[in-house]
């Protein structure tokens, strides 16, 4: 079978590719889980000012495509940064830029998994920690924020798999991830085009559906703790 030929011939660059896509995935959301919990308690600060900012990132993130932001962080910024001789080849090249993209884009959707998941916390919680004395600040981090993100952690798995997924758009700016290494090696291989592609999305479905069963355990043991 063909696909199974190009799998065995092709084994090697295609797990370097993944690997690619992995490292972008992992260093993507632990940037966006900060920026998460940033907005996140933003959100429920109580604060006017913070929570029109925290709205305002969310609404840009979330109308406009992640292609076009992609875009936007790659050509538009190097642009408009280019006179203070700002170039993303002297701090990492297309991998700091899909970092910096897909980290941007994720932590819209994080902040909101964050602020579902403290409002979620019994607010006699807060009171609790409050009336022993603790700070609001100290209150969070120690109190609300671990219980919340007992109950975030399915949902965050499952933004793990959506910006595993997203991290195909950012092969626009050239960074040799899974989709763009099946697109170079299709072009070098153009009679098997569709065994190439069937093989991309074999190593995404492997990939994402292992990481949809550890969310489903996950939840099963959240939901037997509560």
């Amino acid at each position: 079978m063909e696909v199974i030929n190009v799998l065995v011939q092709y084994f090697p660059l295609f797990l370097q590719a993944l690997g690619m896509t992995m490292k972008l995935t992992i260093v993507s959301l632990l940037c966006a889980t900060v920026l998460g919990v940033i907005f996140g308690l933003f959100k429920v600060s109580g604060k006017t000012p913070l929570k029109v900012i925290a709205d305002i990132y969310i609404d840009i993130i979330r109308g406009t495509p992640l292609m076009v932001q992609t875009m936007i962080v790659y050509y538009g910024l190097a642009q408009l940064l280019r006179p203070y001789g700002f170039a993303w080849k002297n701090i990492g090249g297309t991998f700091t830029a899909g970092v910096v993209t897909l980290s941007l884009n994720a932590g819209a959707y994080m902040a909101e998994i964050i602020r579902g998941g403290i409002e979620a916390v019994d607010k006699g919680q807060m009171e609790a920690a409050r009336s022993l004395g603790l700070p609001y600040g100290k209150s969070m981090r120690k109190v609300i924020l671990p219980q919340a993100f007992r109950t975030m952690m399915p949902s965050i798995i499952n933004q793990f798999i959506i910006s595993l997924k997203d991290t195909s758009l950012i092969s626009i700016i050239g960074l040799n991830e899974l989709t763009k290494r099946g697109n170079i090696i299709a072009a070098n291989s153009a009679s098997r085009v569709m065994a190439i592609w069937l093989c991309v999305a074999l190593f995404y479905l492997v990939v994402c559906t292992t990481l949809s069963k550890v969310a489903k355990v996950v939840e099963r043991r959240v939901s037997y703790g509560k």
